[in-house]
């Protein structure tokens, strides 16, 4: 190939944005003439090695927009540390079916259980599988929906929301704000309804969920729209937080202010 030709079929490649096919065609011309590949042998990898280097990098970028925890994944998640139904759980959830159909994910127990990391771990499968997750602390999430609402630009943000195959809430059971705050994360919860996944981990039993919405009516209705399709996951046993403090303290045992068994989760939908 003349240099010309080699200039002309490489502006070529960038304007038709193939930049896997520009960077390995001379080298694949290499190899298929050692292999004695056919022409159409040779445009199948060319075309596999694209197809590929777009999937890493959009997994790069939709790993990023998640916000996920860094240090959260399924490397470092101990499975060995909950109960075996949960475990055979989180296995079905990492291969992503409840997501296809719109189904939610519910993590229950005091804290320091590991919540948060077994969702985390269930939504870095899901990132590889190619959704699109968006993990958030439920007072910010709370606080973008009630800033967009005061702006007028609640149905935008509710919009963008929708983008995401499914949107992690983490530590609902903290939220305890005023009706109007409650009232835009009801309106959140609804628009998902069977149409987009939530994941939730909250420290408190539906029973308590009033605490939340202040409203038991409200509360219900929630809770409603969360269980109709939903996984629930109860996580017992001691907290991992107060283990690992253990282990610092030279193995002596650590107060802490959680001694009592998480309550078993009550469906009151």
């Amino acid at each position: 190939m003349t240099v010309a030709a080699q200039d002309s079929l490489d502006m070529m490649l960038r304007q038709l944005k193939l930049p896997s096919f520009l960077r390995h065609y001379a080298d694949g011309a290499v190899l298929a003439e050692r292999e004695g590949w056919s022409f159409a042998r040779y445009l199948h990898h060319l075309s596999e090695t694209e197809l590929e280097e777009r999937r890493t990098r959009r997994i790069e970028r939709h790993l990023k927009q998640s916000a996920l925890p860094l240090e959260k994944t399924p490397a470092t998640l101990d499975l060995k540390r909950f109960p075996l139904k949960v475990r055979r759980q989180f296995e079905s959830l990492c291969e992503g079916s409840f997501v296809e159909r719109a189904h939610n994910v519910l993590a229950f127990g005091k804290p320091g259980r590991g919540k948060t990391h077994l969702l985390s771990a269930i939504a870095w499968s899901l990132v590889q599988r190619g959704y699109r997750v968006l993990f958030t602390p439920a007072y910010k999430l709370v606080q973008k929906l009630l800033l967009a609402k005061r702006e007028l630009e609640l149905e935008r943000l509710l919009r963008r929301l929708d983008k995401f195959d499914v949107v992690v809430i983490d530590d609902i059971g903290y939220v305890q704000q005023d009706r109007e705050e409650m009232d835009v994360l009801f309106t959140f919860l609804s628009e998902r309804y069977e149409r987009r996944s939530v994941m939730i981990t909250s420290n408190l039993v539906f029973s308590q969920w009033d605490q939340i919405f202040k409203n038991p009516m409200t509360a219900a209705a929630a809770i409603d729209r969360l269980v109709q399709y939903s996984t629930i996951l109860e996580l017992t046993g001691p907290s991992v937080r107060a283990e690992q403090a253990k282990k610092l303290n030279g193995g002596q045992p650590v107060d802490t202010l959680d001694p009592e068994p998480a309550p078993a989760v009550r469906q009151e939908a």
